[in-house]
């Protein structure tokens, strides 16, 4: 049985980036590399959920991206004459800008000589070597072991459409469910719920398929940000105090306050308005008390006593921010007594080891990289901690 030098749970933007920097700093070849996601390519559910909503820009700067060299996007739009395909003050790339840049790295560093489509099931440390099982019995063993798994499968649905779901036929989907139907064959109007960034760029995209048919029911009025939490988090002006501190729920709790949870950049909230004031959209603020099934269509009763007729309604309300992988991670946890703090997350060293030869990015190293932890930018921090421990 083959022994690679590293093994990566997850191929997401996290696992990508890690990917990429190991072999990049010529700490490890694509063949001594093993990546294992559920999907056959890379960057799956990156690339479906952002196509899904319509997405057409990052709300990440360009020098945000998977490549070791910050300004690696950059000379590849000038390579590909499409210098323009930048936003605003921030140069925010466009979405297919940024996808192709990834396709066009990751078949550089030979990603699919290192990619093993899998749902991990177990892990466990034998012999100094991590054994990773997956779901089709199969066991790839690993010196290294780096899980960048995500929140993306935990999605938040609220009570009232939970009690909706079990006792009604109405059509609801969370817009990151599998098995959402075909988002030009809903019945109208559609009701999109939620009030940040996914909801946004979800109501632009349905406006121009059911023009005048499209309500926004939000909790809260817009929240206009550029970025969801201060550009103060990438550096040490409010890192410096934060790796100070030694209680870890002080840490979650100053990572709570400094996301700015549910927020949209000005631009969307700009198209937002100029589309209700078209009349192409609705926006509605209330909130959701139950709803209830008619003949042909569905009622939404809100707080306000106020009631919406509905022929689809499609949730945008995120996911749960649990600490992800509950059934093998919770397991291995347990096993080798790794450390978390009470909020579940793990409790890492600087270069995110949180055991021998056991690193974590994403939203498992944000108690060490804090509020950007989950975004592009942490995963370049994450990639950039890791390497840099490697003797």
């Amino acid at each position: 049985m083959v022994l690679f030098d590293w093994v990566i749970i997850g191929g997401g933007v996290h696992g990508c980036t890690v990917a990429s920097y190991l072999i990049k700093s010529g700490k490890t070849t694509a063949d001594k590399l093993r990546v294992i996601d559920p999907h056959h390519e890379p960057m799956f559910r990156w690339k479906r959920n952002t196509s899904l909503i319509g997405m057409e820009f990052l709300r990440s700067p360009s020098v945000h991206h998977l490549d070791m060299d910050p300004l690696s996007l950059h000379k590849y739009a000038k390579k590909m004459q499409e210098d323009r395909a930048f936003y605003g003050e921030y140069d925010r790339p466009s979405l297919d800008l940024f996808n192709n840049h990834c396709n066009d790295l990751l078949q550089q560093l030979n990603i699919f000589d290192s990619w093993h489509t899998g749902k991990v099931t177990k892990v466990e440390k034998n012999k100094g070597v991590w054994n990773v099982y997956t779901d089709a019995s199969e066991i790839i063993l690993g010196k290294n072991l780096v899980i960048t798994i995500s929140i993306n499968d935990q999605l938040n649905i609220p009570e009232w459409a939970v009690a909706a779901k079990g006792q009604t036929s109405i059509p609801m989907y969370h817009i990151f469910e599998e098995g959402l139907p075909n988002l030009k064959e809903l019945k109208t109007p559609v009701i999109v719920v939620g009030g940040g960034i996914t909801a946004a760029h979800l109501t632009i995209n349905l406006s121009s398929i059911y023009p005048g048919d499209v309500i926004l029911l939000k909790r809260h009025p817009f929240r206009v940000y550029p970025f969801d939490s201060d550009p103060g988090w990438l550096g040490p002006k409010n890192l410096s105090s934060f790796h100070k501190i030694n209680d870890y729920e002080k840490r979650r709790n100053l990572i709570q306050q400094a996301r700015h949870k549910g927020s949209i950049p000005r631009e969307l909230n700009n198209s937002l308005k100029r589309l209700q004031r078209r009349q192409q959209i609705h926006i509605v603020d209330g909130e959701v008390v139950s709803v209830g099934e008619d003949t042909d269509t569905f009622t939404v009763q809100l707080e306000n006593k106020s009631k919406l007729k509905g022929g689809a309604l499609l949730l945008a309300t995120g996911f749960n921010p649990s600490r992800p992988g509950k059934g093998w991670l919770k397991e291995l946890i347990h096993k080798h007594q790794l450390k978390c703090a009470k909020c579940g997350y793990p409790i890492v060293n600087e270069s995110l080891e949180w055991c021998e030869h056991l690193y974590v990015s994403g939203a498992l190293a944000e108690l060490e990289i804090g509020p950007v932890s989950r975004n592009i930018s942490g995963a370049r921090k994450a990639a950039e901690r890791i390497i840099s421990s490697i003797g």
